[in-house]
């Protein structure tokens, strides 16, 4: 069969491209942005690659048209689609209709968090032999690759997002997997573009656990008032608690601030286990999401014990915490945070690490919800853990970062070109300094261009 993907470059349409190869298929796709490395990836896998979108890309004809929910009326390949009537569907429905069925599905969902416990999980099913398959929303540092069937009769992991499905169906992506297994991590509001308030959100995750059958599981993480909230409406599904709270049959103790060796405690039917963690990942919030996937990977019959033990091996995924490189003492780290809960976690596990030496964050708010200035008021807060900051106002932000930067507690600067941000930031660090950039995006190549301006300067 010719399958054409419209928007084929973003991370989730892409793995979908590398499963339909996987499975034999014949695979084209478009997109308006082809460069590497998803584009090395996919002509690697054999999959024809077009720029731009235009309805000659769909010759010759294919046999069905996967549309990527960046795509909505008016784009030309996708008038084109409806005016030739071609049988057409969201990358979710295909998932769910060409991979999942028979397989043993577990869905990651939360706001934050998704892309790494997905990633812990896959690699604690395959460090116990399991051979899993997975959908992931970046690409697992121990894998190399976002995508793979896996052994058929092995569990599949498939990071679950709450962002709609395709411009002819609003439902979020997450209803179409119907998981076995699904993990709530945590959840707050996001998605401003799409979701009026927190309580829309709600109810589409409240759909998610509708579709969790009552021999399946819910792992809940507790101290997470707007999950209560879900559960509230409705569970049909044992639930089983995550996190800190002493009820929880699953609980981590950390062991030291930076959370780089922690306690796992599980207790439940009847039975009590414990094991010790010690890894290269940083922060609470990880010890939580490795909590949630050694929960998981028990349910797939993962011992504690040799769980543990294989998160010494866990490389975390690219842009999460990933050390891009060091010049002259000077480290210049990649992580994908771009929420204020997500930028306060990751710099307070970082300042916890850091034992010489500053923490300088640089930051680009280029989310939908960040453009939006929805959440703009937490900024400030969020960056307290951080020596120094550096924010990027960038085009299309619909307001000015001036006024944060002026009331800012944390000393702060303001650049508005990336030239401007790498000379300001070069100037200001010195060895043993650790820069963190912290965006959604690609930051115009910044992490390359510091660390090529810190050579300079060297020399």
């Amino acid at each position: 069969m010719h399958l054409h993907i419209v928007g084929i470059c973003g991370t989730f349409m892409g793995s979908l491209a590398l499963l339909a190869r996987e499975l034999g298929h014949r695979v084209s796709g478009s997109d308006a942005n082809v460069y590497p490395p998803m584009s090395t990836q996919l002509t690697d896998a054999g999959i024809t690659l077009m720029e731009g979108y235009d309805g000659a890309n769909l010759l010759p004809r294919p046999d069905r048209v996967i549309i990527g929910n960046a795509l909505s009326r008016g784009n030309p390949e996708v008038e084109a689609v409806l005016e030739a009537r071609l049988p057409y569907v969201s990358g979710p429905q295909w998932l769910a209709e060409a991979v999942l069925p028979g397989r043993r599905v577990i869905a990651v969902a939360g706001t934050h968090g998704k892309t790494t416990t997905a990633s812990l999980l896959a690699w604690l099913l395959e460090h116990a032999g399991q051979s899993p398959g997975f959908l992931i929303g970046g690409v697992p540092r121990n894998f190399g690759v976002s995508a793979r069937l896996g052994h058929a009769d092995a569990p599949f992991v498939v990071e679950a997002d709450e962002y709609d499905t395709a411009f002819f169906d609003k439902r979020s992506k997450f209803v179409h997997y119907r998981p076995d297994i699904a993990i709530l991590g945590n959840l707050e509001f996001d998605h401003a573009d799409i979701f009026d308030d927190l309580t829309a959100i709600e109810r589409q995750f409240h759909h998610l656990v509708r579709t969790v059958p009552g021999d399946g599981k819910l792992l809940v993480a507790d101290h997470e008032p707007a999950l209560e909230r879900v559960l509230a409406q409705g569970a049909w599904t044992p639930v089983v608690r995550f996190g800190t709270a002493e009820s929880s049959p699953w609980r981590v103790e950390c062991r030291q601030d930076d959370a780089r060796r922690f306690r796992v405690i599980r207790e439940e039917e009847g039975a009590s286990d414990e094991a010790v963690v010690d890894w290269s990942l940083t922060g609470t919030y990880n010890a939580r999401n490795a909590l949630a996937a050694l929960a998981a990977a028990s349910e797939c019959g993962v011992a504690l014990t040799a769980g543990c033990q294989s998160l010494a091996h866990f490389a975390s995924p690219h842009r999460r915490q990933e050390v891009r490189g060091e010049v002259r003492g000077i480290q210049v780290i990649d992580d994908f945070a771009h929420h204020p809960t997500a930028i306060a976690a990751t710099l307070e596990g970082l300042r916890a690490a850091t034992l010489e030496g500053r923490l300088l964050a640089v930051i680009e708010p280029r989310s939908n919800t960040m453009r939006l200035g929805n959440l703009r008021d937490r900024l400030a807060a969020s960056v307290s853990s951080a020596d120094r900051v550096f924010w990027y106002q960038p085009e299309g932000l619909e307001w000015s970062l001036a006024p944060l930067v002026d009331e800012s507690l944390v000393p702060s600067h303001l650049a508005t070109t990336i030239d401007g941000m790498v000379t300001e930031v070069v100037a200001q660090a010195k060895p043993g300094d650790r820069i963190v950039v912290m965006s959604n995006g690609g930051f115009g190549g910044i992490h390359d261009r510091l660390l090529s301006a810190l050579e300079s300067m060297d020399e």
